[in-house]
């Protein structure tokens, strides 16, 4: 055995990706330089970066319940949630502040995995910098706020799969009220006393 063979075959393993890197694509494992931002790569469906909220049909219709969950189980407590109020001081079913810190955020999608809404997602928005890094980084309720069409269209797996989870379980507490109302109209109403 000639001594220095394993060093000959390493290097001819880095000559053979170094020249093969030019004949293929940056999809392929080719040159991965890319000229941005001529040119920019696909964001993978799953990619994630800052969070935001969903609502259905009209900024009103919010998927947030103000429940809290995700302010808890974020790591570094960059989001920051007030319940909403009725005139009579009832708690309501949306959040009247609901801030998140992009200065702290560390992307790690937690606040995606615990809220069971379906109501915050991670975005593929990357180009947020800007000059004033103190007050453009806190990111408010309405800033945070995207559609469904917009969930559908960069992440369609997912949005087509709590899509149809959500109209079953609608389809599913229509058919209980449906059938709630059919049996309280069906049950025999009692007799009054006979005096």
């Amino acid at each position: 055995m000639i001594f220095g063979t394993g060093i000959i075959k390493g290097m001819l393993v880095t000559l053979k990706a170094f020249l093969a890197s030019y004949f293929k694509g940056p999809h392929e494992g080719g040159i991965f330089t890319v000229e941005y931002p001529e040119k920019r790569l696909a964001e993978k469906e799953r990619f994630r970066n800052f969070p935001f909220l969903l609502y259905d049909q009209t900024p009103e219709n919010l998927r947030c319940v103000a429940c809290d969950i995700c302010a808890k189980e974020c790591p570094p407590k960059c989001i920051y949630i007030v319940r909403d109020f009725d005139k009579e001081g009832r708690p309501l079913k949306r959040p009247a502040i609901f801030d998140i810190d992009f200065t702290v955020c560390m992307n790690c999608g937690i606040c995606e995995e615990a809220c069971p809404f379906d109501a915050i997602f991670m975005d593929h928005e990357f180009e947020i910098a800007g000059p004033d890094r103190q007050n453009k980084m806190l990111y408010h309720r309405d800033d945070l706020l995207k559609s469904n069409e917009y969930f559908n269209k960069i992440r369609p797996t997912d949005a087509g799969a709590i899509d149809a989870r959500r109209r079953e379980a609608e389809e599913k507490k229509k058919a209980a009220a449906a059938q709630a109302v059919k049996a309280k109209t069906t049950q025999p109403q009692p007799e009054p006393p006979k005096t």
